[in-house]
């Protein structure tokens, strides 16, 4: 399908600097331009792709200024990086989900699977589950006894959903992910350890992302909460009974301990953690491989380093570390220097 840019201009409320009739059916990369593409340009170091590329319209930021002409038509847009998102969305909406139920499918007679649903090769759906309208599951994913999906979800391939679970509506989980499996719970005993039974669940609610190999185990009792809007990375770990707020985001190989509660709109780095029993406020910026080891201030506090402080503080005590190496050679030429200081007043 054919888009031109007098169109694309009106759906993302743009102006168009160039041929209004120029048309497009694919996107590329700014570098990787041509026709009948579309890119988008919003970091300053790819400016000067602007000027070669073949692509037929770049959207741009109003504030951009050519230093040269351009031969591609330009669609000027308050921010370019969330305008080719909208576009992205609207493009992965037209392309047609997939629909039917495979033969090779294992499905129990109790399950209820709603209309336009998509079930794969190898799939396992056990008793009293339930699935929404037009949602997909790909193969070999297992959906255990009891478990509740909504509508318009989308599991791909090796999913496992253990018993009892709570999905919400347009729920994504990417590859290899497991909800539900046991909480970490053990308690120590003179020969070893006995295992604490989780009886709990794993609720999640409505547009929610999961990223491929990501865990998110069954509370002890009661439900670990995903809420609404939650994007969850790669190789995440959410232990039982965690609560993550609304719209929150957390990049790959974050971890949570059991019990922490994670507020709304808060943003995690890569390999970031936080111990167990605690409370992170809302807007909380958590930065890569911080440890969140007590509860936080919130008004969009930002953490950094392990244990987690203030980055301020942090740089402070950085830079003077940094020079500890000629600090104590300084103090170790002082210590001689005090000892002969001694030794003669002693004679």
């Amino acid at each position: 399908m054919e888009f031109t840019a007098k169109q694309i201009a009106e759906f993302i409320q743009g102006k168009v600097e160039g041929d209004e009739n120029a048309t497009i059916n694919t996107f590329a990369k700014i570098e990787e331009g041509k026709k009948g593409a579309i890119s988008f340009l919003s970091n300053p170091k790819y400016t000067h792709f602007l000027y070669e590329t073949e692509s037929s319209i770049v959207l741009v930021n109003n504030d951009l200024v050519l230093e040269q002409p351009v031969k591609t038509t330009l669609i000027r847009v308050e921010n370019a990086y969330e305008c080719v998102a909208k576009l992205l969305q609207l493009y992965q909406q037209m392309q047609p989900g997939r629909t039917g139920i495979d033969a090779k499918a294992s499905i129990a007679e109790s399950a209820k699977i709603g209309k336009g649903c998509y079930i794969g090769p190898f799939v396992v759906i056990e008793d009293g589950v339930e699935i929404g309208d037009g949602t997909q599951i790909y193969p070999n994913c297992v959906v255990c006894k009891g478990t509740k999906i909504g509508s318009k979800c989308l599991l791909y391939p090796n999913v496992t959903i253990y018993h009892d679970c709570r999905l919400g509506n347009n729920v994504t989980i990417h590859a290899g992910s497991v909800i539900g499996a046991d909480g970490f719970g053990f308690a120590p005993n003179e020969n070893g350890y006995d295992k604490i039974p989780q009886i709990g669940i794993v609720t999640i609610e409505d547009d929610v992302e999961i990223g491929a190999n990501t865990c998110v185990d069954r509370s002890t009792m009661g439900s670990t909460v995903i809420h609404k809007g939650v994007k969850l990375d790669n190789l995440v770990q959410i232990a039982h009974n965690v609560e993550v707020g609304e719209n929150t985001v957390m990049s790959a190989q974050v971890g949570l301990a059991g019990s922490t509660k994670v507020g709304k709109w808060c943003m995690f780095g890569g390999q970031a953690g936080a111990a167990g029993h605690i409370t992170i406020a809302d807007k909380t910026f958590v930065g890569a491989q911080c440890g969140v080891i007590s509860n936080t201030k919130g008004n969009g506090e930002s953490l950094i380093g392990s244990p987690h402080t203030d980055p301020k503080e942090y740089f402070r005590a950085f830079a003077v570390y940094k020079k500890l190496p000629d600090m104590y050679r300084q103090m170790a030429q002082m210590q001689r220097e005090i000892e002969q200081l001694k030794s003669k007043l002693s004679e």
